[in-house]
């Protein structure tokens, strides 16, 4: 955008240089002009190009860039340059900036005119400008002002209003995303998201050679709680549960929400007997840390743990099934206990 202003201005330049050439206007002053012109789009180059200007609260100096102003004789020309100049503030400029800047060039303009026609009168200077031609300069300069102003504020409008409505789809789509890996009762991570996570760990433990064990938990006799308290007492003392194994495992474990009461926990480069020690706690913790159901009444959980261990070229598929082999032998054994597949 300071290329592109650069450019404009360079055009402006040529275009005064020409009326100089022309004989309408002191090509003195359009000198002096061309100089502080080329003064601002140095200092502009340099403070963008260093990055010195990032520490501004307008860090492509639109501002400054737009308060350039053509006034003399021949500033008839002006209109349409302003018109184009205006156009620049809507990717920088807030409304309040642009209205500043639309009664800057039109003090700034009309203050030239002023001084053009008391320095060359009409009666003093026969091939000077007529009052009111500078009159009719001045209104249509602003009208060029007013509108570039107002419709530079109007996309400026527009384009908030896209900013906002980026900002509601991008939390939406965050919202669906979690929606498509969470569960919506315990908030644990869901089956679609276990098995690209399984995925994923398999892939890294069989490049690694590093140990990955996955864990079935089953609340035991669940379907009680169910029939004898309600289905809303099951879903709060599921996630009830989810919260006490949540606590109890690792940040880098995974826990989630496998379908129903069952619950997968994925823990990558741990050793067979660590994971049962972690597991044990999980089970102890569980038994000993009963349910408030509503109504006040204590409800008592136990879990049922199968365990297995990753085999050398195994697939998360067989992996599973070892796992809930397992874990059916611990309920055949009695439930409450945790159980390493071999």
């Amino acid at each position: 955008m300071a290329g592109l202003s650069a450019l404009l201005m360079l055009g402006c330049i040529g275009a005064m240089h020409l009326v100089a050439a022309a004989g309408l206007t002191d090509p003195v002053p359009v000198y002096w002009w061309t100089l502080a012109c080329g003064a601002g789009i140095t200092t502009v180059f340099v403070l963008i190009r260093s990055g010195a200007s990032r520490r501004f609260a307008d860090p492509s100096l639109t501002l400054f860039q737009i308060v350039y102003v053509i006034a003399g004789p021949a500033r008839g020309i002006a209109p349409p340059i302003l018109a184009v100049i205006m156009m620049f503030g809507v990717f920088g400029l807030t409304p309040r900036q642009m209205v500043g800047v639309a009664l800057y060039g039109l003090v700034a303009f009309g203050a030239a005119g002023a001084v053009v026609q008391w320095w060359h009168p009409a009666w003093l200077s026969p091939d000077s400008q007529p009052p009111a031609l500078s009159a009719a300069y001045l209104v249509m300069i602003a009208v060029v002002l007013a509108s570039s102003t107002f419709l530079t504020t109007r996309v400026h409008s527009a384009r908030a209003r896209l900013r906002s409505q980026k900002r509601e789809l991008a939390a939406a789509v965050e919202q669906i995303r979690e929606l498509a890996i969470r569960d919506e009762l315990t908030g644990l991570p869901n089956r679609r998201c276990m098995l690209e996570m399984m995925r994923l760990e398999h892939a890294r433990a069989q490049r690694s050679r590093q140990p990955l064990l996955l864990a079935q938990l089953d609340l035991d006799h669940f379907k009680a709680v169910n029939d004898t308290h309600g289905h809303a007492a099951g879903d709060v003392a599921l996630q009830s549960f989810a919260q006490t194994v949540h606590g109890c495992v690792r940040a880098s474990d995974l826990l989630a929400r496998w379908g129903g009461e069952e619950f997968l926990l994925l823990m990558a480069n741990t050793h067979p007997a660590d994971g049962t020690r972690l597991l044990e706690r999980v089970r102890a913790t569980v038994a000993a840390t009963p349910v408030a159901l509503p109504g006040g009444t204590q409800l008592s959980l136990t879990v049922s743990v199968g365990l297995a261990e990753l085999a050398p070229g195994e697939s998360t598929a067989a992996l599973l099934q070892r796992a809930d082999a397992a874990l059916y032998g611990a309920k055949r054994l009695g439930r409450n206990r945790v159980l390493l597949a071999h």
